[in-house]
């Protein structure tokens, strides 16, 4: 332990500790070695897996260095993958001309180039390795990179226990590749990485950080020793033909993203319109081998490109002359890694298209164009790009890789054991559990706050209210955190009792909430001193739980997706009608909030211009027309009016006017009030049906007091004036009694399932 380290977390050393941890594990592998040369040990033999001819130009530089000392290694080879396919030319035999003897050659590649195929290649790679791993019995595989055929060679290699040194791990690409490279580093027991950033990675992914070795890209030696050779012209107009010069060509690379093949396919399209458009020369390779590439093969082709006369198609160029053709180029174009590696030690402009590499590491020389959408787009990049120089980047390396990973691999003890380790950070001790935490009811207390009333409830995972409190809301805002926390200490009291866990508190209110901060934004008239509140935190603090905040009418849905009508119904409509008109949108079983938190004010949708005045400023809102408010609002015209009461009907004393009596006027047949109330519901129904035509629900379920009254003239109005294919969406009334607290419960309850609000 270094001076000053007692006691400290190893897992939060610094920069500087880190760096000497790792000089010291070198020191005591450099005296390992000089014990072994001593004892005179055997050699290192050392199994280098090549599956392709991006991974071979990474592989190549620490199999020469190996070479170059047969005293301390002793080099296997084994080649597999698209190497051996004469559509992607054969690349076996830049590897015989390279003079090293391939003891293994397996057809592993399964053709058809989608993600079936892709998978049966590395389920054939998996039954033929064994056999070849069991008769080399390496002491280290080396595997390189993010393909799934260097999956399948780390799988077999962990399971019959040979350690794995990985290439290249800790990068963040931004594709399907990061899940194949990041298993890859799982299994792994060294790992040799190109950038700092990498380095960390690797470590908050819980590896062992002795056994990280922050080496640079072994491509680099090479790169950066070779690329300023005096025959680059020759090997331009070898590729390109004559006449070309330097920087007045195009390198065009570009593969399939496996996660998305439909879009990629497109791209690749746009970008051969826009090089044929910019008519520069270009050296053209053809896609690798994964699922999509037979399609983009196929868009090439359909486009002539191959008997273009500003096109040089080919399948491989052995990788001394790829740098010197990337390095005098005008442009590089594409999502190969090259584009975003190599490339910045030239200073080549490069223009990424799409996500393949969004999430690397670059040089200033990289401009990407991920929303690679339009044809002027990409042409534009290249106008922006083509012929421009940029400083050299050594992001990737320094030129060192090799001597440091071989010293790397010199220093492994074959003596320790093979096991792994990770190194987690601290975590608290397990709890166990006895029989009444088991049987305890996973809970959330659920806080409603109204305009009349604050409500709290303790709620059970499936939805029974097992105890509820009510409360007048108080007027100002200090009475009101201040029953809040009184009202909440008091159910988490009883929840203990009445044998309930509970798991967090969910709080539905009115007006406009910033649900990721927990802060009520904007709140309505009827709730007093209630804008710009953080409501979470004092709840947080004194009860020691998580909170959840939302709108009601956002909470409503919530409740329904999870308790009601719109549970496994994967898009719906909740329109609350009570005192207000609320609602909440779910769409991909997700509720929509907003950029600004704004969404799904259904009661403040538009259906007149000159309507009357609603609450929040504005006119001719739903909310104007069918709220309880607009109901009672009318019933007290039509009273002043003496219009109102009809036979069978009395107010009783200092009995206020309300949208009840206006309901029964109707139903007892006074025609003002049937008059308003289809006004109401008309307003209410073309609401809806300006909602179905934005955002085509599968279902409209109706909430409050007055869902029931309003169904059936909602689904009038619907098949009267909604387009033809909208007018079959199920209407239906909520069952739910208590929609704002089950739903504030159900942000809590969610959570305690892992489910994403």
């Amino acid at each position: 332990m270094f001076p000053g380290t007692e006691g400290r977390n190893p897992h939060r050393l610094t920069e500087r500790s880190t760096h000497e941890l790792y000089y010291l594990n070198v020191q005591r592998a450099r005296e390992r070695l000089e014990k072994m040369e001593n004892n005179g040990k055997r050699k290192l033999k050392v199994c280098v897996a090549t599956c392709n001819r991006a991974d071979y130009s990474k592989l190549a530089p620490i199999m020469f260095g190996m070479k170059a000392n047969p005293d301390v290694f002793e080099l296997e080879v084994v080649v597999l993958g698209s190497h051996l396919i004469d559509d992607y030319g054969n690349t076996f035999r830049m590897i015989e001309q390279d003079e090293f003897d391939i003891g293994s050659k397996l057809h592993t590649i399964v053709r058809g180039e989608d993600e079936a195929a892709m998978v049966e290649s590395v389920g054939l790679a998996l039954v033929k390795l064994p056999d070849v791993l069991q008769r080399l019995k390496p002491d280290v595989l080396i595997v390189h990179g993010d393909r799934f055929d260097a999956l399948a060679l780390a799988t077999a290699a962990a399971l019959m226990n040979i350690r794995i040194l990985h290439l290249e791990g800790g990068e963040v690409s931004g594709t399907i590749d990061d899940s194949i490279r990041h298993a890859i580093s799982k299994l792994a027991h060294y790992h040799a990485c190109c950038t700092r950033r990498a380095e960390s990675h690797l470590i908050a992914m819980c590896e062992d950080h002795s056994r990280i070795l922050l080496a640079g890209c072994p491509s680099y030696d090479k790169l950066l020793a070779a690329h300023k050779r005096d025959d680059y012209a020759d090997i331009i107009k070898a590729w390109l033909g004559d006449g070309v010069k330097e920087q007045d060509y195009i390198v065009a690379l570009q593969h399939p993203v496996t996660t998305d093949i439909k879009n990629s396919i497109k791209i690749y399209e746009l970008m051969l319109d826009a090089l044929i458009s910019f008519n520069k020369r270009t050296l053209i390779l053809f896609p690798n081998i994964d699922a999509g590439s037979k399609e983009m093969v196929r868009v090439m082709r359909k486009k002539g490109i191959e008997q273009h006369p500003n096109f040089q198609a080919v399948k491989h160029v052995p990788f001394e002359q790829f740098i010197q053709l990337v390095s005098h180029a005008g442009c590089m174009i594409g999502n190969s890694s090259c584009g975003v590696r190599e490339a910045g030690a030239f200073g080549t402009p490069v223009i990424n298209l799409g996500t393949r590499q969004t999430g690397r590491e670059t040089g200033e020389n990289v401009l990407h164009v991920r929303g690679a959408d339009t044809h002027n787009k990409i042409y534009h990049a290249l106008e922006l790009q083509f012929g421009k120089r940029y400083p050299c980047s050594k992001i990737y390396g320094d030129g060192n890789a090799v001597p440091r990973i071989l010293k790397f691999l010199q220093s492994i003890n074959l003596e320790e054991p093979l096991q792994k380790t990770f190194c987690f950070p601290a975590v608290k001790d397990c709890i166990s559990q006895d029989i009444d935490h088991i049987l305890e009811t996973q809970s959330a207390l659920a806080v409603d706050l109204g305009g009349t009333n604050l409500r709290v409830a303790i709620v059970s995972m499936k939805g029974k209210i097992v105890k509820k409190y009510s409360q007048s809301n108080p007027k100002t805002y200090e009475e009101r955190i201040d029953l809040i926390l009184k009202m909440c200490k008091e159910a988490f009291i009883d929840a203990v009792h009445l044998n309930c866990r509970v798991l967090g508190v969910g709080v539905s209110t009115g007006g406009r909430v910033n649900p990721q901060d927990g802060v009520v934004l904007h709140s309505t008239k009827l709730i007093q001193e209630w804008s710009s509140v953080d409501i979470r935190t004092p709840i947080s603090n004194a009860l020691h739980l998580p909170v959840w905040v939302d709108n009601d009418g956002n909470c409503a849905a919530l409740a329904e997706r999870k308790f009601g009508h719109g549970k496994g119904v994967e898009n719906f409509v909740t329109i609350i009608t009570g005192t207000g008109i609320g609602g909440g949108i779910v769409q991909h079983n997700e509720l929509i909030h907003g950029s600004t938190f704004c969404a799904a004010e259904l009661g403040h949708i538009m259906v007149s211009l000159d309507g009357p005045e609603c609450m929040c400023g504005s006119r001719g809102c739903i909310e104007a027309y069918a709220s309880g408010i607009a109901l009672q609002r009318e019933a007290k015209r039509l009273n002043d009016e003496d219009q109102l009461f009809t036979e069978g009907m009395a107010l009783k004393k200092e009995e206020p006017v309300s949208a009840v009596h206006l309901i029964n006027a109707a139903r007892l047949g006074n025609p003002k009030a049937d008059a308003v109330l289809r006004t109401a519901g008309t307003a209410l129904g073309v609401g809806i049906v300006n909602i179905l035509h934005m955002v085509n629900p599968a279902m409209v379920i109706l909430s409050g007091v007055l869902a029931s009254f309003y169904e059936n003239p909602v689904r009038q109005i619907i098949n009267q004036r909604a387009l033809s294919s909208a007018r079959d969406i199920q209407v239906m009334s909520s069952e739910l009694e208590e929609p704002a607290l089950l739903g504030a419960a159900s942000m809590v309850l969610d959570y305690a399932t892992r489910r994403t609000y």
